[in-house]
């Protein structure tokens, strides 16, 4: 804990849980209705691999890690297993003495960075994150992370699986990807992301074995028999890399290309190291808009649990003391995400702050941006401005680690 976190009693584990579902790419997600997914359709000539089978990713889940795990679990080794991961915490690390052969053996290779991964291009997409850090903040934490609790098989998931009983500390692992991903450091040896990255592609494997066996999950899970697929992998990549930079050009953001491109390949290699195989992983930001639109958009919904989830999320924030109280968290998000989005997960309506967001806040993007000058509007956009630069400040800050580890079961029934 740093100062600034002592003189507010705040923590990066508390941002963390602020940031929460901007843990939606490693928040085991998964259940709609089948009807409404979309026919599988997209091609893998416009992925990073340029060919490929063309399965469609919802009967595709990771061969490698899940047999792994399953036998982790099976040989009743989750409990030493977590003892000796939470001694893994750099990239340059050895991995413990102790460990099952048939883990170590899978854990060497799932740590390799992908034969195509461009550490110029991660450098760059990471000091591009951290340049428009008050804008990728507010993105993550007020938009994709409200957004995914409206992916129903994503907060299904995670409300009916062990870390849905205590959902603050489920939350706050699940930032914990989104934190690292961002990090200057993220791939270098020094840096934490290909840990992170391992451990989580870890426990979704372990959710895989687990959740079947949840009767209260297997009522809700619209058909599914295995969750998190390929397919709900790419529904929370896109619910944040996608979603991030559709926001940014709308919001009048000066992005070159070379930024643009560093950001995609930062997102590219994550996905690659959570076992997203290469026919999936969009090669353009036009091929992941493409694919946005057949994966994301149609299976969007209200669920019991979504909207419990946005309450623990809204009141986290809101306890954070930042001036983001739930009004403007509303507003702000509601201009973030639509209004469609946000009735689908509970947020109030706020007819008098939705309208000042909607007409200050692309005032205040293109001051920052040095289009304009110091324009004139609504003191409560100061205090939203300050609150998320704050919000965003303290995201990033040093704190607590958070360790990552296998579940044994779950949710208590």
């Amino acid at each position: 804990m740093n100062g600034n976190d002592g003189q507010h009693g705040l923590s990066r584990r508390n941002m963390l849980l602020a940031g929460g579902a901007l843990g939606a790419f490693g928040a085991i997600g998964l259940a709609s209705p089948a009807s409404a997914r979309s026919l599988w359709t997209w091609s893998p000539k416009a992925s990073i691999a340029g060919s490929g089978a063309g399965i469609d990713p919802e009967w595709v889940w990771d061969e490698q890690a899940d047999p792994v795990i399953a036998g982790v679990m099976k040989r009743g080794e989750v409990a030493k297993v977590n003892d000796l991961l939470a001694q893994w915490k750099r990239n340059d690390q050895p991995l413990p003495d102790g460990l099952p052969a048939d883990l170590r053996a899978f854990m060497e290779d799932a740590r390799k960075l992908p034969s195509w991964a461009d550490t110029g291009k991660l450098d760059r997409g990471s000091k591009f994150s951290k340049t428009k850090g008050i804008y990728v903040g507010a993105l993550y934490g007020l938009g994709s992370g409200l957004m995914s609790t409206a992916i129903p098989r994503e907060s299904r998931a995670v409300y009916y699986s062990k870390g849905g009983a205590d959902m603050k500390d489920r939350i706050a692992k699940t930032a914990k990807l989104g934190y690292d991903i961002g990090d200057l450091d993220a791939y270098k040896p020094e840096g934490s992301m290909v840990v992170t990255a391992v451990k989580t592609r870890m426990v979704h494997a372990a959710v895989r074995h687990l959740l079947p066996q949840s009767p209260a999950w297997t009522q809700v899970s619209g058909g599914q028999k295995i969750p998190i697929s390929q397919a709900d992998i790419l529904v929370t990549w896109h619910s944040l890399a996608t979603f991030v930079m559709r926001k940014l050009k709308d919001w009048g953001v000066r992005i070159s290309a070379a930024d643009a491109d560093a950001y995609l390949h930062v997102w590219q290699v994550s996905a690659a190291m959570l076992g997203v195989q290469d026919e999936y992983i969009p090669k353009t930001w036009d091929a992941a808009n493409a694919q946005s639109k057949q994966v994301l958009d149609p299976i969007l919904a209200h669920t019991k649990e979504g909207e419990a989830l946005t309450d623990v999320l809204l009141g986290i924030v809101a306890e954070l003391d930042l001036g983001l109280t739930r009004p403007l968290i509303s507003a702000f998000s509601r201009y973030t995400l639509g209004g469609r989005v946000g009735d689908m997960i509970g947020l109030s309506k706020e007819p008098i702050l939705e309208p000042l967001v909607a007409g200050a806040w692309p005032l205040l993007v293109a001051f920052r941006e040095g289009l304009i000058p110091v324009p004139g509007v609504p003191a409560v956009m100061w205090t939203l401005e300050e609150a998320i630069r704050r919000f965003v400040l303290l995201f990033l800050a040093e704190g607590q680690p958070i360790a990552i580890n296998l579940p044994d079961m779950n949710r208590p029934e």
